[in-house]
């Protein structure tokens, strides 16, 4: 089986409390972008593997994510039997994209089909809790607004989105996630995220916001500038995606966004949501 693991972007982010068990509680909005990997799934009479292609991944093969989702189904179905695997990385590593909580979800959906499990939706979310904060909104795959740890999913209609043009700039630069949070000073959001994004595209400059820009700005002044250089090729909205970082810009309206003379080592997607 063959499937497709897509990216994700945030639609704002707000960190507005510590937890006691060491996360953060967060309210974000997320919503799929078409920039995708390609993992295949297939039975196997040997022992479970997973290959590697594409862009690097750091750490053992053996801890990757795809790996993570079939041992956590095999320790409640013990009967299934061996699995290879084989992932193509096209979307980038620490870029606040979801592009190893994407192969995680993917993996436990395919894995799901392949060996005939007969879990539902609210089942495969349960597991993709386990893998990562992110992963559960990559099972049904559709934009809604997460709570609590990013995993309170509740769905979130953006019909403004249709037909808008995107442009993701990747600057070829490894945010942690620990990173990201350790600059953070939780606190109340100045606006109710799901109110404004339901105002026009071109509002959400001034009411959609990620908190982690004001921590990552000062240490990394590279991702302020490609946000100003979105607005400046005519933007309607910018931001950081997650804890970066990538940047990405919106044109409602238009095929595809304008092209942009960056100097640097950038990876950039573009097209539409």
């Amino acid at each position: 089986m063959l499937v497709f693991p897509n990216a994700k972007l945030n639609l704002g982010l707000h960190i507005t409390e510590r937890r006691p068990d060491g996360f953060h509680t967060l309210e974000t909005a997320m919503v799929p972008l078409p920039w995708c990997d390609a993992l295949e799934v297939l039975p196997s009479t040997a022992e479970t593997s997973l290959a590697l292609t594409g862009r690097p991944i750091p750490g053992d093969p053996a801890t990757n994510l795809c790996i993570r989702a079939y041992e956590l189904l095999k320790a409640d179905f013990p009967e299934v039997p061996a699995v290879q695997m084989h992932l193509h990385k096209v979307v980038p590593i620490g870029a606040g994209l979801g592009g190893g909580s994407g192969d995680a979800a993917f993996a436990l959906k395919a894995l799901n089909t392949v060996l005939d499990l007969g879990l539902t939706d609210d089942q495969l979310e349960a597991y993709a809790r386990r893998l990562g904060s992110d992963c559960a909104f990559f099972v049904r795959n559709q934009p809604a607004l997460a709570l609590g740890r990013g995993d309170e999913l509740t769905p979130l209609p953006l019909p403004q989105l249709a037909g808008t043009a995107c442009k993701v700039i990747y600057p070829n630069l490894h945010i942690s996630t620990a990173e990201a949070y350790a600059g953070v000073k939780p606190k109340a959001p100045a606006h109710d995220l799901r109110t404004a994004l339901s105002g026009p595209i071109e509002t959400w400059r001034h009411t959609v916001v990620n908190d982690f820009e004001a921590s990552l700005a000062p240490r990394y002044p590279l991702l302020d500038e490609l946000k100003q250089q979105l607005y400046a090729a005519g933007a309607a909205y910018a931001s950081l995606s997650g804890s970066g970082s990538a940047v990405f810009g919106l044109w409602p309206g238009q095929p595809l966004p304008p092209s942009m003379a960056l100097t640097g080592d950038f990876l950039v997607w573009d097209g539409q949501l």
